[in-house]
């Protein structure tokens, strides 16, 4: 009994912390609206986009998830996208702190002209 309570408080104050913490996204991440599909592409922001070889999908709790597990929910993500440009990359589910933080660019041509704080992780419009 002393055992099984020790490992489940263990367990707590390993993960707790994890799940408390904020993420810092890359320079090139962008905002949208997500839908899954079942299909291996999702519809971002109202288009339909391929999800990338290898990509990945991170939840709230930044653990990774089968995008299969996410179909036909809508999300608000920051996400990557391939070289190319074509692909979906990286995908992160954001928790409602995350999605406060605004102006965030939506399109590559308003990343590229905005400015990117990265001590603040902000970005700020000219």
């Amino acid at each position: 009994m002393v055992r099984c309570a020790l490992t489940a408080l263990v367990a707590v104050c390993v993960v707790a912390p994890a799940a408390a913490q904020s993420r810092a996204f890359p320079q090139n991440t962008l905002r949208g609206a997500m839908v899954f599909r079942d299909d291996g592409q999702v519809l971002l922001n109202g288009r339909v986009a391929p999800l990338a070889p290898g990509s990945r999908v991170r939840d709230q709790r930044n653990m990774i998830v089968l995008a299969a597990s996410l179909v036909g929910a809508k999300w608000l993500v920051n996400y990557t996208l391939d070289i190319g440009g074509g692909q979906v990359r990286d995908v992160w589910i954001l928790r409602p702190e995350e999605a406060a933080i605004r102006p965030w660019p939506t399109t590559l041509e308003e990343s590229q002209t905005w400015t990117y704080d990265p001590a603040t992780t902000t970005w700020i419009k000219p």
